[in-house]
């Protein structure tokens, strides 16, 4: 999800690599984590954020969208899924009675990167520091690749990069199209191969993911 604003007004200022040291530390949260509620629709989930919570939970995606853990919203001209707010608190699906993360192992990218944010440039993008997000932040100094806590980094910001460029193209393409039926199309073409058909778990997420990227674009052009 894009935001409409400059990095000066919701970050310190600066741009960070995976190795920088930057104040990430949200104290565990005690069960008063105010960034799983609230949030509406802007929890996205990426087709590796489907992966990992499909293999953790053993629940296919069509039973997470059942039991109303994620939802689907169109997002900048393209429906993707997210994390659904529930109840009057609107808090995380995945919280548990003690207000705590139920699938902290196998939590969606940004999740893990918060208070971290991506700013995409040049066909890379840099960390920021969102200001003013997270109350329980102690101050402490931490890398930034030890706090996202992610196996094969390198792989996964290849795959983070190509993965909102394909979706700045096909949003290109439903901005400039006046067919209905083929913005549908594209729609539900991009859901079905990145989302509803299962990865095998036994290969290599994202050589499967690249193997899909390759046919999407044959079709889409």
């Amino acid at each position: 999800m894009k935001r409409n604003c400059s990095l000066d007004e919701i970050s310190d200022g600066n741009l960070y690599g995976p190795d920088d040291l930057v104040d990430l530390n949200c104290n565990g949260c005690k069960g008063k984590a105010v960034c799983c509620h609230g949030m509406g629709t802007s929890i996205i989930l990426d087709p590796f954020d489907i992966y990992r919570l499909t293999t953790g939970l053993k629940l296919s995606f069509e039973q997470l969208l059942r039991d109303n853990k994620i939802e689907l919203n169109v997002v900048d001209g393209i429906i993707l899924p997210n994390l659904k707010m529930a109840g009057m608190e609107e808090r995380c699906a995945f919280l548990n009675q003690q207000g705590r993360c139920s699938i902290h192992a196998y939590r969606p990218g940004i999740c893990r990167i918060f208070p971290l944010g991506r700013y995409y440039e040049n066909h890379g993008f840099k960390y920021f520091l969102q200001i003013n997000e997270c109350p329980n932040n102690t101050g402490t100094k931490r890398k930034i690749n030890k706090w996202i806590d992610t196996a094969d980094q390198k792989e996964n910001e290849a795959f983070l990069i190509d993965w909102h460029y394909f979706l700045n193209e096909v949003e290109d393409k439903i901005k400039n199209s006046r067919d209905d039926k083929f913005i549908k199309n594209i729609n539900m073409y991009i859901l079905n191969l990145f989302y509803l058909k299962s990865y095998n778990t036994e290969t290599d997420f994202y050589k499967q993911f690249y193997e899909r990227m390759a046919e999407s674009k044959k079709v889409i052009g």
